[in-house]
């Protein structure tokens, strides 16, 4: 076990090594790039554009601007953003992850649990009217846009029936040292609505893992034993369909702490990681840009490595025989 997660960890640098080499390479060596000229302004000399170059070192061969931009982004970590000059790179991933973690948190737990119990609810009544209708539901929280839902619950709380949700604040953050349940209360929103899309989504494919499972033979041997249909899938069933539950849960999680939950933020106005790399990217403020992706590699490639060892966990068959 000791080796699978020295080589887990190896392959994680390797990856991260390469995802930092190719955005960098994207926006250093791509031909017509010059981030001196987005330094100094479209309308500066020749002589400003010279000394821009000079001081931020972009006359250097790109190894080694490459390894002096990596050495301070996580060594001296004292990096500063080329767009507002002077203010430091870290300090703004720092003060935007706990939203996106705060926001990604919630509306995780919302859908694992909602959509856990639809997919076990829908596969248990097979056949029967709530099957279908769970599954319907399913299909219309897939189709409905984020951006779309967000907007309209936006708009019926606030404006039309705000009378009733008055007890709901507005748009923004109030962080969790600050006040606990203004935290609660304004991230209560984007939590459900983040949450509708993948709770449809889960309750389908454990819905389906469930219905494939209980035609297996190991479940067959334990209904020869004389178990109860209800014992069979809580306790055989369950476990092994839930492989692919936490597949997705680790990839999606990862993705939306990395700032795939950018639409959500944008609707209801969170200042996290998902706004800070779009705004960085309309900037094309490149320092932020690399510590964004390596930020959002970083939760990508743990999320993957835990989903690894949770398949061993969850399925016998699945482990590694030394």
């Amino acid at each position: 076990m000791v080796s699978f997660v020295v080589r887990r960890i190896v392959s994680a640098v390797l990856v991260m090594f390469s995802i930092s080499v190719m955005v960098f390479l994207i926006f250093f060596a791509t031909p017509g790039v010059n981030p001196a000229a987005r330094i100094a302004g479209r309308s500066a000399s020749p002589q400003v554009l010279a000394q821009v170059t000079a001081e931020f070192g972009l006359n250097r061969p790109l190894p080694i601007r490459y390894g002096l931009m990596m050495w301070h982004l996580f060594f001296k970590q004292d990096l500063t953003s080329y767009v507002n000059i002077g203010v430091k790179v870290i300090p703004q991933i720092t003060g935007a992850a706990p939203v996106t973690l705060s926001l990604v948190f919630g509306a995780a737990i919302i859908w694992l649990v909602v959509g856990v119990l639809g997919g076990l609810v829908a596969a248990a009544n097979r056949g029967k009217w709530i099957d279908p209708l769970i599954m319907f539901g399913g299909i219309a929280a897939v189709s409905i846009p984020v951006f779309w839902l967000g907007q309209v619950v936006g708009l019926l709380t606030q404006t039309k029936f705000h009378s009733v949700f008055r007890w709901l604040p507005g748009s923004g953050y109030v962080s969790f040292t600050q006040s606990p349940v203004q935290w609660a209360l304004h991230l209560l929103l984007p939590w459900l609505t983040l949450a509708t899309l993948y709770a449809g989504v889960y309750a389908r494919v454990l819905r389906a893992e469930l219905v494939n499972a209980m035609n297996e033979d190991y479940v067959r041997t334990a209904r020869a034993k004389g178990l109860s249909e209800r014992r069979i899938l809580m306790r055989h069933a369950l476990r092994c369909s839930l492989i692919s539950v936490v597949s997705l849960f680790g990839l999606d999680f990862g993705s939306l702490v990395g700032g795939a939950a950018l639409l959500t933020e944008v609707v209801f106005g969170l200042p996290g990681i998902g706004m800070l790399t779009d705004t960085s990217l309309q900037n094309l403020d490149l320092p932020v840009i690399m510590a964004c992706v390596m930020y959002g590699a970083f939760f990508i490639v743990v999320a993957s490595a835990v989903v690894d060892v949770l398949y061993a966990v969850l399925d016998p068959r699945v482990r590694v025989v030394k």
